[in-house]
């Protein structure tokens, strides 16, 4: 088994993860897109994605390093790397994108603090590898030293995104989805969830 594999009810049967459903982000503070941003999706748009892969570079990519940029590069983005823990649990296998306050490129070091995981379609299933690659997460963090209390994840088909937090073994699924349409809110949201993990991360060390 790896991450992809897992189902809701094998995390419930495996881990003794509980699941609910809850308004994650009751008021965002949207953040205007640069003039970039908007030419980058444009050009993406108008080149079409006809795969998940296409999505991830034209969709979500320019987004990530938006937020890069508006923070000043304090924190890193890994695409398309394993967070490999315990295979015999079946915490192994890649991340679409694996955000970590580390500076280091190179390789991946703790504290994770955000995976988003991109799906052509299928933006449930993506909800739930997603929510098993966050226990994944926060393992690691543990092994490395880095204990993360707080953790969040969304899956995204590139046009619509869902997010989720990880916390108390508990899986909170915003009611909420959000769309590049409204794109000032998207990155406000995803602001918002940068800005929620620096605190719990550095004022709790």
């Amino acid at each position: 088994m790896a991450y992809s594999n897992f189902s809701a009810s094998a995390l419930v049967k495996n881990f003794g993860i509980t699941f609910r459903a809850e308004h994650l982000f009751p008021s965002v503070a949207e953040l205007a897109p640069s003039p970039w941003l908007l030419e980058t999706l444009r050009k993406g748009r108008k080149l079409g994605f006809g795969n998940e892969k296409s999505r991830s570079e034209r969709l979500v990519t320019p987004l990530l390093l938006e937020l890069g940029e508006i923070n000043h590069h304090s924190f890193s983005v890994y695409s398309g790397v394993n967070v490999d823990v315990d295979e015999s649990l079946g915490l192994n296998g890649e991340c679409d994108f694996v955000f970590s306050f580390s500076r280091i490129q190179d390789f991946i070091t703790a504290p994770i603090f955000c995976i988003t995981e991109a799906k052509q379609q299928d933006l449930e299933r993506g909800t739930i590898q997603c929510a098993a690659q966050l226990i994944g997460a926060k393992r690691f963090n543990e092994n490395e030293g880095h204990p993360v209390e707080t953790l969040y994840g969304c899956s995204t088909t590139g046009i619509e995104w869902r997010f989720v937090k990880y916390d108390q073994n508990t899986i909170i699924i915003d009611e909420e989805r959000y769309l590049i349409s409204d794109l000032a809110r998207l990155l406000g949201v995803l602001q918002s969830v940068i800005d929620e993990s620096q605190k719990n991360i550095f004022h709790k060390n």
